[in-house]
Order: C-alpha cells, then sequence, then structure tokens
C-alpha cells in the first residue's frame, strides 16, 4: 500500500531548487518531502551530525496493532517521539527509531473472522492451517496501512529495521524465552479460574478486562438442612449472590467460624436446590459477616475466591459452563441455555419451589472484555502461567534504584503498586492466530515435552504419538521481548552484537499510560531477565543497570476534545488526524499537539489552534519570500552570500548595528531554552518559546528593523549592507534549523531554497540543531534593544490612545528618566529604529527637568510608560474629557494597588512568613506604583480644562 492510497499523487523523489510560490500550500510539498526521506533513506545506519559524538539515542515504537488506523493518540505519541529523535541526531547523537507492527492476536483473529461470516463461512470450516493462512493474507494485502500513514507524516524512523512481532527472526526470540523459563522452572501449566470471553472464546489477563458500574440484583436463596440420613431438617441456610445460574457448581457453602448466628450449623450438610447434591457447610474466616447474609455459595470453578476457598479445604470443582457461556451437562436440565436465560430459569424455578427469600437491588462492578465489550465469566479451565515473582523482583529494583526514570514521576509511584501486588500471569489464548505454544502432549505417557525444535517424539517416553499444545501465547508476551529481540537476542552474531552494543538499552520509551503494565511492566521484566545472558562488549557480566529495556520512560496524557471529554464514537466527537492534516498541514497539527503537550496534562485538542499554528507557517513561508528578493536584489548588485558561512550558529561583530547584535542574542538565548525544555519533555515550553521567536522576535521586530540596513542604492556601504543580509539569512536559516523537528516539511522545502538547490547535506534533518554559544553577556544588548522596544510600544500605545491613523507619523518626544533598559543614550543611538516603528516623523529626546512643570514641554500630555514617558504631538483635536476618563481610570487602578500592597506589606505575619525576594518584590512593585500614580496625577493636573488643540 503506497502513500497515494492515503494522501494522493506523491511528488518526484529528489528535491527541487526553489523559487517559493506567493501562497504557501502544505499539500504541494508535503508528499513530496514524505516520499523523498524514505526514497534516500535518510534515516538508516545512523551516523553522528555534530558535536555530540557518537553516543546512541535509541528509541522503540509502541508498535501498533496491524489491524490498527492511526488516531490522534498515535499521532501524539508519534509527534513526541519524532521531535525527540529529529532534535537528538541533530544534536549529534547516533540516533535510531525502530518501527515496527504487532501481530494483535484477537484483534486480528477477529477482524478476519467478521470478513469470513460476511462470505458465509467461519475459521472452524476453514480449519487451522487454512485460516491461518487467510490471516497472513490479510496482513499483507491490509496490515501496513498504519505504517504507511506514518510514512506520509514524515517519521523519522529506520524504515529498513521494520520489524513484526510474528516475523521469523522474532519468533525465534519468543519460543526461545518461552523454553528458557520453562527450563527455570517459572511457567507451568494447572487449571486456575481465568477471565473468560465467551466471544473471543480465551482466556485474558486481567489488564484486559474493564469494569463498568453495572445495577443489577443480589438474590437471597433458601438452601435446606438435611440429616446425616440426607432429609430435610425443616431448617434453612440463606445466601445471597449475583449469580444465581452459578449455584449448579456449589460445592459448599461457607461461614464464619465465629459467626454466633449460624454456630449450630457448624459441621451441618445442606441440599443443593435443582441439583439436589448435598454439600458441606465449611468454616472460614474469609467470609464476611456483614455482606448479604453471612453465608457464601462456594462455586470453585466459576469464582475466584471460591477457587481459594475451595483449595483451602480440598473441594471438588464442577465447571457448569462452556467456552461459549452456555450451562453444560454438569447443569442437568438446564444444559444448552445461555448463562442469562439459564438464570431467569433458576429464579423461576427457584420462586416455584418456595427457595427464593428475596430480591434487592444491588450496584457491582462487572467485567467486560477490553476487546469485543462481552461480559467476563470467570471460568476454571487449563491455562499456562508465568511464575512472575522472580521476574518482578529484578523489574521492582531496577526502577528503585534508578535505573529506570519515569516523567511524570507519579508513574513510578503506580509502577510500584502494580509490581508489589502483581499476580501470575497467564500467558496462554485460546486462539489459532498468534505464536503457537513450543509444548507438545504426548498420548503415551500423558506427559508434555517443551521444545527449542519442533520435535519428532516424545522427550520423556520416546513416543512419536505426540501433538502440539494448540493454545498461542498472549501478544504482549512477543511484544514484551521487543527491547531485546529487535537487536537480536537470542542468535547474537557479531552483526547483531554489534547492534546490541551500540543501541541496547534503549534510551527512552514514549507511550500512554493505558499500556504502563500491559507493556512497559512486561518489557522491564523480561527485557532485565533476558538482556541479563548476553555479556558486555568486554565479556564482564552485565549488571542490572546495563539489563533495563530503556533508560527513560515518558508517559504522556490523552488527547481530548475541545470541551476535555475523552473522545469516543458515541459520542461523535472523534477527530482524525489524517482529515485535519489534509485541511491545515502536517506541520501545523504537530506544533498544535507539541504546544500542548505538557507532562502529566491531557491535551485539550482545539481545530482553532491549527489554524493559528498553520497562521504561523504562512508568516514563516512569507518571510522567507521576503529574505529570498533581498537576495535576488543583492545578487543583481554584486552582493552574494557565502553559503559555507551557514549552518552554524551566526555571531556578528560587537560594532554591528543594535538590532544585529540583538537578533543574534536572542536567537543563542532561544536555543538554550528550547534545548533545556527538550531535555526535560517539555514540548508546549520548546513550541512556545519557538514561536515567540519567529513570529515575535524575528518576524515583527527584527525584520522590520533591518529593512533600514538592506540599501541595494549606488550610494550604499556595500559592506554594511552584505554584513546585513549575511546576519538576516544566516540567522533565518538557524531558526529553520531549530524549528526542525516541529515542523519538518516547511523547514525543509525553505532549507532547500536557501542554497538554491545545492545544500551541504541531503536533509536540514541532518544539520547540527542550533546550541547556545553564548552566556550571561547576552544580557546587556537584550536589555538595551528591551528598552527600545519598551519605548516604541509606548509610542504606538500613545498613538492608539489619540486615535493617529497608522499611516500618519507623528513628531515624538521622549523622556528616559530612570535610565532603565540603557537608558537615553541607547534610545537616541538608535532613533531612525524608533522613527521607523513608530511611526514618527521626528523623535526630540528631552531633558528630564524640561518634562517638568515649568519645562517648555510641560504644556503636552505625556504618558507614563514604565520606566519611560513619551508625548506623541498631533495636529487633531484632543477628547480632553477622554484622556481626562483615561487618566482618571489609571489613578484609580494604581491606587488600588497601592492600598493591596499596603495590606500585605502592614501584615506582620505575612512579613514573617514571606521569603525574602516575595517580600522585596512587594517593595519595588510598591514603589513603581507610586511613581506612576505622581506622574498621572500630574498629567491629569496638566490638562486644560476645555478641549484644545494637541
Amino acid at each position: 500500500m503506497g502513500l497515494t492510497q492515503f494522501f494522493g499523487e506523491t511528488h518526484a523523489t529528489t528535491p527541487m531548487p526553489h523559487d517559493l510560490p506567493k501562497a504557501y500550500d502544505p499539500t504541494a510539498i508535503e508528499d513530496h518531502w514524505a516520499a523523498y526521506w524514505v526514497h534516500e533513506n535518510l534515516f538508516a545506519q545512523p551516523t553522528p551530525t555534530g558535536e555530540g559524538g557518537t553516543e546512541p539515542f535509541t528509541i522503540l515504537l509502541p508498535p501498533p496493532n496491524v489491524t490498527g488506523r492511526l488516531h490522534m493518540g498515535h499521532m501524539l505519541n508519534q509527534t513526541e517521539m519524532d521531535i525527540l529523535t529529529r532534535w537528538r541526531r541533530m544534536s549529534g547523537r547516533r540516533a535510531l527509531w525502530l518501527p515496527g507492527t504487532d501481530h494483535a492476536g484477537i484483534a486480528t483473529q477477529m477482524m478476519v473472522e467478521r470478513q469470513l461470516v460476511s462470505e458465509g463461512s467461519s475459521r472452524q470450516q476453514l480449519g487451522r492451517e487454512a485460516f491461518v493462512e487467510r490471516v497472513w493474507e490479510w496482513k499483507r494485502h491490509y496490515g501496513g496501512a498504519i505504517l504507511e500513514q506514518m510514512k506520509r507524516l514524515g517519521a523519522s524512523v529506520d524504515w529498513q529495521r521494520e520489524y513484526f512481532t510474528m516475523d521469523e527472526r522474532l519468533s525465534v526470540a519468543v519460543r526461545e524465552a518461552f523454553v528458557k523459563l520453562h527450563e527455570q522452572g517459572l511457567i507451568y501449566r494447572g487449571a486456575y479460574i481465568v477471565n473468560w470471553c465467551p466471544r473471543c472464546q480465551t482466556a485474558i489477563s486481567d489488564l484486559e478486562v474493564v469494569y463498568d458500574e453495572h445495577k443489577g440484583h443480589l438474590w437471597e436463596i433458601r438452601y435446606p438442612v438435611v440429616d446425616d440420613a440426607g432429609a430435610d431438617t425443616g431448617e434453612f441456610l440463606t445466601v445471597a449472590t449475583t449469580r444465581p445460574e452459578t449455584m449448579l457448581g456449589d460445592v459448599a457453602v461457607a461461614i464464619h467460624p465465629e459467626d454466633e448466628r449460624y454456630t449450630h450449623l457448624h459441621g451441618k450438610t445442606l441440599r443443593l436446590p435443582l441439583v439436589n447434591r448435598t454439600i458441606p457447610i465449611i468454616l472460614d474466616e474469609w467470609v464476611s459477616r456483614d455482606f448479604g447474609t453471612g453465608a457464601v455459595k462456594v462455586t470453585p470453578a466459576h469464582d475466584p475466591n471460591d477457587f481459594a476457598l475451595g483449595q483451602r479445604h480440598d473441594l471438588p470443582s464442577i465447571n457448569v459452563m462452556d467456552e461459549t457461556a452456555h450451562i453444560n451437562a454438569e447443569g442437568g436440565a438446564y444444559a444448552g441455555l445461555d448463562r442469562y436465560v439459564a438464570r431467569k430459569k433458576v429464579i423461576a424455578d427457584l420462586e416455584g419451589l418456595g427457595l427464593l427469600a428475596g430480591v434487592k437491588d444491588h450496584t457491582n462492578n462487572v467485567g467486560h472484555c477490553d476487546r469485543c465489550k462481552t461480559v467476563v465469566e470467570p471460568r476454571l479451565s487449563m491455562q499456562w502461567f508465568v511464575k512472575i515473582q522472580p521476574l518482578a523482583d529484578k523489574a521492582i529494583a531496577a526502577v528503585k534504584e534508578g535505573h529506570i526514570r519515569f516523567t511524570p514521576e507519579m508513574y513510578a509511584k503506580t509502577y510500584f503498586e502494580w509490581m508489589n501486588n502483581i499476580h501470575d500471569w497467564c500467558i496462554s489464548r485460546q486462539l489459532w492466530w498468534g505464536h503457537r505454544i513450543p509444548a507438545w502432549h504426548c498420548a503415551a505417557c500423558r506427559k508434555i515435552t517443551v521444545a527449542r525444535v519442533d520435535p519428532t517424539a516424545c522427550a520423556h517416553c520416546g513416543s512419536d504419538r505426540i501433538t502440539q499444545e494448540t493454545d498461542v501465547l498472549d501478544t504482549w508476551f512477543s511484544s514484551g521481548l521487543l527491547p531485546v529481540s529487535v537487536f537480536g537476542w537470542p542468535n547474537i552474531t557479531p552483526e547483531s552484537r554489534a547492534d546490541f552494543d551500540a543501541f541496547y538499552p534503549t534510551s527512552l520509551l514514549v507511550t500512554g499510560f493505558d499500556i504502563l503494565f500491559f507493556w512497559v511492566a512486561r518489557m522491564i521484566m523480561l527485557g532485565c531477565w533476558f538482556a541479563a545472558d548476553v555479556p558486555m562488549p568486554d565479556g564482564s557480566p552485565r549488571a542490572l543497570a546495563d539489563s533495563v529495556p530503556f533508560k527513560d520512560v515518558y508517559i504522556h496524557a490523552l488527547v481530548r476534545d475541545a470541551n476535555r471529554e475523552k473522545m469516543s464514537k458515541t459520542k461523535g466527537n472523534v477527530i482524525d488526524p489524517i482529515e485535519i492534516v489534509k485541511q491545515y498541514g502536517t506541520d501545523a497539527v504537530r506544533f498544535t499537539l507539541a504546544s500542548m503537550a505538557s507532562p502529566g496534562t491531557d491535551i485539550a485538542f482545539n481545530v482553532a489552534r491549527t489554524e493559528g499554528y498553520r497562521a504561523f507557517a504562512n508568516k514563516i513561508w512569507n518571510a522567507a519570500r521576503f529574505i529570498f528578493m533581498q537576495m535576488d536584489r543583492a545578487k543583481e548588485v554584486g552582493i552574494e552570500i557565502d553559503a559555507a558561512a551557514l549552518g552554524a550558529m551566526p555571531t556578528v561583530a560587537g560594532n554591528a548595528p543594535l538590532e544585529a547584535r540583538w537578533i543574534v542574542a536572542e536567537l543563542h538565548a532561544t536555543a538554550a531554552k528550547v534545548n533545556k525544555s527538550l531535555e526535560d519533555y517539555r514540548y508546549d515550553d520548546a513550541a512556545n518559546i519557538i514561536y515567540q521567536f519567529f513570529w515575535g522576535s524575528f518576524c515583527d521586530w527584527y525584520l522590520e528593523i533591518v529593512k533600514l540596513r538592506l540599501d541595494f542604492s549606488d550610494a550604499a556601504d556595500t559592506a554594511k549592507t552584505k554584513a546585513a543580509l549575511t546576519t538576516l539569512v544566516g540567522v533565518f536559516e538557524a531558526a529553520l534549523r531549530m524549528l526542525s523537528p516541529f515542523m519538518p516539511f516547511i523547514t525543509e522545502e525553505i532549507w532547500h531554497a536557501i542554497y538554491d538547490g545545492k545544500p551541504p547535506a541531503k536533509s536540514i534533518a541532518l544539520m547540527q540543531y542550533p546550541k547556545a554559544g553564548y552566556g550571561p553577556e547576552l544580557a546587556p544588548v537584550l536589555e538595551h534593544m528591551a528598552g527600545v522596544q519598551f519605548v516604541i510600544s509606548g509610542i504606538r500605545t500613545r498613538r492608539k490612545e489619540l486615535g493617529v491613523p497608522e499611516n500618519v507619523k507623528t513628531p515624538v518626544k521622549v523622556v528616559t528618566w530612570a535610565g532603565g533598559f540603557g537608558g537615553s543614550v541607547t534610545a537616541e543611538k538608535n532613533s531612525d529604529i524608533l522613527m521607523k516603528l513608530s511611526p514618527a516623523s521626528s523623535i526630540e529626546f528631552v531633558p528630564f527637568a524640561d518634562r517638568d512643570e515649568g519645562g517648555r514641554f510641560s504644556k503636552l500630555a505625556w504618558s507614563a510608560i514604565g520606566p519611560t514617558d513619551v508625548a506623541v504631538e498631533y495636529e487633531a483635536a484632543i477628547d480632553v474629557a477622554a484622556e481626562r476618563e483615561r487618566l482618571t481610570k489609571d489613578i484609580a487602578k494604581y491606587e488600588k494597588g497601592l492600598a493591596a500592597a499596603a495590606r500585605q506589606l502592614g501584615n506582620e505575619g505575612f512579613i514573617a512568613k514571606a521569603p525574602a525576594h516575595i517580600v522585596e518584590g512587594l517593595k519595588k512593585q510598591e514603589a513603581e506604583t507610586r511613581l506612576l500614580l505622581e506622574k498621572a496625577q500630574a498629567a491629569l493636573s496638566a490638562l486644560p480644562q476645555t478641549n484644545s488643540e494637541g
């Protein structure tokens, strides 16, 4: 199945140089680059690309079911993994992201069975061998759909290493794990109570049972007490049950030994109604005297607690239901009835015999099969189990000793709670599709042969009358082995040895909390157990720290709808990521998810935000077009950018214009913050920091200022123009590399265009990620530029207050009264920037004395903007009343703030308890507010009593 089946025709698989179309159209570029990345195998055989050396970064894709189609949870998971993998690769790590799919035993078998039913057939009619071949055929035709979707969405995985959990190589590992655990006495077979799904007709694990609250009933049934001869004594013992149909398999009734109501019944016998079998009354402290009647029917074949009771009291187990939850021959007259039909008949018959003592409403949790939603039946059956405690002990130690770290940390507590209360793992499933258990039953001696290679005879008696176990292994058994099996275990050849040494343990697992126990815990248990047998490269034994399957586990939250409701088909609020991608582009959807991905916080996906990030991509596109226009103009006058100067972090001379020094400093500061945020899995912070840099610092400020320096006239200073253009292109190229892991498609397209189709690498994804080269020395230039921006913002605010049209330039007077942000010196040196961005027809810097009452500018209407006073001269009527109203509101706001500060600073209890920096901050804020109040009061006093010309 190709990319065209999901997104239409793809473009050629080689990048084309450059002219960017006027309009940004993601569909015009994304198919092309997705196909190019796959065709060029860009992410295969990873090699270092930067200063970070060859330290590996390995990440395993949680294998989607072979039946799956991409949903928003997948897209979040894959976006987070792709961002980290691309970032690590660009940071110089030997990054490897392994893709694959899971054979998904129950889900896939159900899918194919539904096809057969539609054809008027069934798996039983086909037979096992033909059915399994039919599933393989289905897998070949439809099983790769979700991976094709991943390719189209640009996942930077190593497609040459793609696996399927039933591949021959992985099947060898599964069989070896089973045989080895069996040899170690950790796999056993026995009859135990399991969760049985009558629809799937297989046992399922505790984790695959979903409990829903259900309003049902508690039936009270009278069991006749009989004497030693079996005759009724006329006395009854009343029991309470929520499942009266299972009474057909009762073998006893249990009471608490200290329950005074029933002491006279110790050692007595009962007659089981409807079946007329005599059963004993047993004593057990497990019985709750407060629930129901305090007497509990014991049905060991249909309840786990009853099974334990039966084991303690050596009671028989009578199974009264078949695989489809119909009553079997043990149920006598009820044989052949569905469990719920049998329930109604049992109740009716009891009532007819006068043995139904009462019915009460009762709410309880009913278990359902997570796959098909059928009510699960606790059922005694012969199954295979892993004796889990020895594996669990290692897995607990791995996290407790810090070899594995959970983010968010709260999931470590959840992990320990489950692991410390773990039960033996039922690993057999009554399916045909899956890894068949490598055990053979001998008809001669009744013993079992477990073997790595299919045997021809019984290992115990030599008979050839052996048949293989019909059950298959739980899907999670094979997927739990993935971290070791994908790197060659157990057949560690020289080639796979290099892989194992280089990439195991993997660096990180990114997954959802819903499979923390299904998959994560089992990988930890199996990885720690089996990797320990693989020596270290120097031949020394492998310690626990090197046996863990991964070092970090990042648990992402749910993607919900815009109202924070969980998505479900019944609610009709499911968002199809493919449709959203078609509408807004992959980059916009990725950026939306990243910008909202904070550890431990669910994402309320809102299409409005995706529209906003589509506009963000458009902003970058237009910035690129502007820059390319300047490059073309420069080329016409003989100015060309040295391509060799690109690809690294830009630097700038100390005597360069303020905006050049500032944007380079801002880029370095932004790079430091983004790298730190990604280290901490703060995708949201990283995305928002990049957004603010690109949209705010670069586009809104720097691009506007740099137009002052891009002079291509004959009288221009060529050296200054070239320096400005070099900084512009260099910063833009580095910013594209910084954005690339988040928005890989648009950055790839523009980056290739910068180099006119002759880039220094096949992809921006193989370039170096921006890394801060400056430190504290950035502070002064950032502060100076902040001062200039503050003044410009003040002028713009004052113009808006006065109603100055945007296209009208006005004279401006400025006082920087506190020396803040570099003082008036910085502002005066950059008056050209102030004039362009205000916009102003002239800028005059007024001495502070002239601003005061009596000065020659005291009649102007001044506006307090932080540590700056601004006056805008506008030859139009000023609404004095409106100005008086504005200042009056400001004064009220400042007075309210001062009153609040006075209350807090006057509270001795608060002052004694609050941290020193909080108190100092409040005092500073109070002083600033008081100054602003005084300035506003002075401005109000200076206003004329009637409207006048400004």
